[in-house]
């Protein structure tokens, strides 16, 4: 009977953790859901009332206190974009190696310890090093394409990270088939990894690019400007772009109270062109998914 009791008082104690642990759970998600719906209520409902179709569309007029942003809006695409060519080739293919052709040993090790680290440097750091690397000892100046490197660089550690994640998630046995069908190392990576883990690799550098497109320190050492009414006209040439836009216009402009609710209207735009990159991660994400498993 005491031994019964004893098992039945240890049961209900466990049952008593896990209410406390599920409710903990619970409650973190919700105050983290709060935060953030607070935060995007305050930009929504400050920053709507300017947004209308001059507001995107035009260039800016005296100082920024008059006109859109539309100039700051294509200079973030632009970067992006650079952005994008430059850190997505190399961050899959390093990825790759990684996971299909380096012998696992100390030297991956260190490499993966190494791009967790550079994962967690701060982005002022990145901005200093592209202005040192890509500004001066390359020439390129102030640019477009200075900024979108060094932007590739910050976001490289993600993308090889995640991409080196979806490559580890393929079943072994869908290698070792492929080898024991005849096919040789980069046939089974091209034909038969790559397109399941594609899902995951899009998603990583989807998100790892969308934290770059909000990220100010590395633009402001490489070529973003506040006030260009006009957009650039080639790689070499400077640009606004919509962080930077938004960060002079919160601190350093002349006349902060008049132009805060454009600061708020460029902070919505921003948050926006955000959630779209995210958007379209998920959906790219379920529509690879889908046609891998219509492949199976």
């Amino acid at each position: 009977m005491r031994e019964r009791h004893g098992k039945s008082r240890t049961k209900g104690q466990w049952r008593g953790a896990e209410i406390i642990g599920y409710w903990a759970l619970r409650s973190s998600l919700i105050i983290a859901l709060l935060i953030l719906f607070l935060i995007l209520y305050d930009i929504v409902s400050k920053g709507i009332g300017v947004i209308n179709w001059e507001f995107i569309t035009a260039s800016p007029r005296s100082g920024m206190t008059e006109g859109g942003i539309y100039p700051a809006i294509i200079g973030t695409l632009y970067v992006t974009l650079i952005t994008i060519a430059f850190a997505v080739p190399l961050g899959v293919a390093a990825a790759i190696y990684l996971n299909e052709y380096a012998v696992q040993g100390r030297f991956t090790r260190l490499v993966r310890m190494a791009l967790r680290n550079l994962a967690g440097v701060p982005s002022i750091v990145f901005g200093l090093f592209g202005m040192a690397v890509f500004v001066k000892f390359f020439g390129f100046g102030p640019s477009l394409i200075a900024a979108g490197f060094t932007l590739g660089l910050l976001t490289l550690p993600v993308t090889v990270t995640a991409s080196e994640e979806a490559l580890a998630t393929v079943p072994r046995a869908y290698r070792e088939g492929a080898f024991a069908l005849g096919a040789t190392r980069w046939q089974v990576v091209r034909s038969v990894v790559l397109p399941r883990a594609l899902p995951g690799i899009l998603t990583g550098t989807i998100l790892g690019l969308a934290r770059a497109a909000g990220e100010t320190a590395p633009i402001l050492a490489t070529g973003a400007a506040f006030f260009l009414p006009y957009l650039p006209s080639s790689l070499r040439s400077r640009f606004m772009a919509l962080p930077y836009h938004l960060f002079i216009m919160s601190t350093q402009h002349h006349a902060i109270s008049q132009v805060r609710p454009i600061a708020y209207g460029t902070a919505l735009i921003l948050v926006a062109l955000v959630c779209m990159l995210n958007l379209v991660a998920v959906s790219l994400r379920r529509r690879y998914r889908r046609r891998v498993a219509r492949g199976l």
